[in-house]
């Protein structure tokens, strides 16, 4: 009888172990989770405070209900709990989340500090670019320099310690709770990367307050915050054809009136000149610079040119000066000479050549830089002459002169046994502007500010003199060729002078507004523009336009007609002058802000727009009438990559 009650009380004992056990185990996975969720939430809130430099903006982040701050916070939950099980120690996934993303934030923060643009994926397409650039910045602040060598150092130090103590500390999780945490985390953020193409709609995303303001990178990161935004312009890698294209669709617009180029008996050279940053710094209010420092630009100006980018992203108005085609088509923070140049492409480059022009580019500095080697062949230069090839050339300050390129141009031109087609990008005005970068200056700068931005002002100041006196020279050679020479000269975008902007009140903040009032945007996007020909001197009243518009004034000078380039860019540059992302600038009546995100749109930006589609990414069916030079050419197949085929048996 005492057998049976012991061996109850055994097994009540044992079922009331069990129970304890099963409550043990739930707290102790409901406090993991509410550590999990505890944690994430002061990351995200970390993350968001780095990215936005502002302890207000990020409280307002998470204190608003339409904005998805706390569905970031579930989804790093969900990414450390998934980070977890493959490690196999609770919490270690936080060691590798945290570190990469408050890196990406705090270089995101600078970015938009320096540039005016949020971090995009599309960044690190270039991050080499970054990495040879250091030595420069170093150079011109080698406090920064230091501090950012220590700050690595340390933080690697620290990271790998604290990933030592914590696997000590740390119990490893046994098989089962792996397997659990994998198939909880997996599913889930696969449903939430199905939910991040923003070209379709999510009823899911929308529920989660996850709104994609594509059109508006700056509100989108604002609003979304800075891993969500992120996140959301991943699917940009990738350009869906625009609504209403088709075959037909480029069969019905418009045929251009010559359907084939015409050239003068005496075919004209043509150079064009990119210059590195360069600008007016006398539109600084308040600031006297003695003496003019581009006085010979501002005697033969054109007009201007309104570039779509600020203080960098060189490549993107490259893109458009020398195709025609315009950025305002591709998704925000897009790079085509990174993302979407892999097969030939319509360029001024391409046509000459089909001429039998010599085409060369050159620019000081690594082929790889901007990805130009490749982009440079499929566009249709015979040569890319880069510091690989181009004879030692001299410097001033830290870069290669311009006076240097210059005299490079003229030497390879005085060469040429053939018409020419050049174009030159420089690279001495390149920042950043740090005082007494030149020792033998020859300005002097006035301003009511700190010294340090004066003499930054004067740095700057050299630099554009430099430039201008390098077309001075270029144009003084050509008025002595006995061939017909056209040269093109233009800035890239405005100097990234930050600070310098600020305090001389040019700009409220150190970069500029992509949306703002007409006459503020031309202020801060403009850059001089000078088309000029040793025939008939100075092309006048171009006014200000988008660089894509630039082909049309350079050939209309030479007295070239082409179908595209004359033709079709003739006939919209009659209605628009401007072509941007964010705003029309009509030739006549006023600006059209937020244009894309419209339903109606002009048939002629609408075609533009199709047009461009069709000859990067579809199948070419306006070569023929728009680049016939094209047509007899072997290009990539983008429907079927082993295959290439010309544009004809494309249908």
């Amino acid at each position: 009888m005492g057998s049976v009650v012991d061996k109850a009380a055994s097994s009540a004992e044992d079922a009331n172990q069990t129970a304890f056990d099963r409550r043990a185990y739930a707290l102790g996975v409901l406090r993991s989770v509410m550590v999990t969720l505890a944690v994430s939430a002061v990351l995200v809130f970390a993350i968001e405070f780095v990215a936005r430099g502002s302890f207000i903006d990020t409280l307002n982040f998470f204190q608003q209900p339409f904005k998805p701050s706390w569905t970031t916070v579930a989804l790093f939950a969900l990414l450390l709990v998934g980070l977890d099980a493959l490690l196999g120690r609770p919490h270690n996934g936080l060691l590798i989340v945290a570190p990469v993303a408050l890196l990406l934030a705090f270089v995101g923060h600078q970015k938009s500090l320096y540039l005016g643009d949020p971090l995009y994926p599309t960044d690190f397409l270039y991050a080499r670019q970054i990495v040879e650039l250091m030595p420069l910045l170093v150079r011109e602040r080698p406090m920064a320099g230091i501090g950012i060598a220590v700050g690595l150092v340390a933080g690697i130090a620290l990271l790998v310690f604290a990933w030592r103590y914590w696997r000590r500390r740390m119990p490893a999780l046994t098989f089962w709770a792996r397997i659990s945490r994998l198939a909880i985390a997996i599913p889930a953020l696969a449903f939430f990367v199905s939910i991040m193409d923003y070209a379709t709609f999510s009823w899911t995303r929308d529920r989660l307050q996850i709104i994609p303001m594509m059109w508006d990178q700056k509100e989108n990161y604002a609003s979304n915050g800075f891993a969500i935004a992120f996140a959301l312009n991943v699917p940009m890698a990738k350009v869906k054809a625009p609504h209403g294209y088709s075959e037909k669709a480029i069969d019905a617009i418009a045929r251009p009136e010559q359907a084939a180029a015409a050239l003068p008996e005496e075919k004209p050279d043509v150079i064009i000149v990119m210059s590195e940053s360069f600008w007016d710094p006398t539109r600084l209010p308040g600031v006297s610079i003695m003496p003019d420092p581009i006085a010979n630009v501002r005697a033969a100006q054109s007009g201007h040119v309104f570039s779509p980018e600020f203080g960098g992203m060189t490549a993107n108005v490259e893109f458009e000066a020398l195709t025609g085609f315009s950025n305002a088509f591709l998704p925000a923070g897009s790079i085509p000479y990174q993302q979407y140049v892999r097969a030939p492409v319509p360029s001024l480059a391409t046509f000459f050549k089909s001429e039998g022009y010599e085409t060369k580019a050159i620019h000081p500095f690594g082929g790889w830089f901007w990805n130009r080697a490749p982009v440079y062949k499929a566009f249709g230069f015979d040569q890319f002459m880069s510091e690989e090839n181009l004879p030692q050339l001299e410097k001033r300050g830290p870069l290669v002169s311009d006076a240097a390129l210059t005299e490079e141009i003229i030497r390879e031109a005085d060469a040429a046994e053939h018409p020419f087609f050049y174009f030159a990008v420089s690279l001495q005005s390149h920042g950043p502007y740090e005082p007494n970068r030149y020792s033998d200056t020859t300005h002097k700068v006035e301003a009511p500010t700190s010294p340090w931005t004066r003499d930054s002002i004067l740095t700057y100041a050299e630099g554009a003199s430099d430039a201008d006196r390098g077309l001075k020279r270029l144009m003084d050679w050509a008025s002595k060729r006995k061939r017909p020479t056209v040269i093109a000269f233009f800035g890239d975008h405005l100097p990234p002078l930050g600070p310098v902007y600020v305090e001389t009140g040019f700009m409220d903040e150190p970069v500029a507004k992509r949306k703002a009032a007409i006459g503020e945007m031309l202020v801060q996007h403009e850059t001089p523009l000078v088309v000029w020909s040793n025939r008939t001197g100075t092309t006048k009243d171009i006014g200000s336009i988008s660089p894509a518009f630039l082909p049309l004034h350079v050939l209309k000078t030479a007295g070239i007609s082409h179908p595209y380039y004359t033709g079709f860019l003739g006939d919209l540059s009659e209605r628009f002058r401007v072509v941007d992302r964010n705003v029309l600038l009509p030739k006549a009546g006023e600006s059209v802000f937020d244009w894309s995100r419209q339903k109606d749109v002009d048939p002629s930006i609408r075609d533009y727009r199709w047009l461009q589609y069709d000859m990067m990414f579809g199948k070419r069916r306006g070569a023929k009438p728009f680049f016939p030079e094209t047509v007899d050419k072997v290009v990539a197949d983008r429907t079927r990559s082993p295959l290439f085929l010309r544009p004809e048996a494309l249908g």
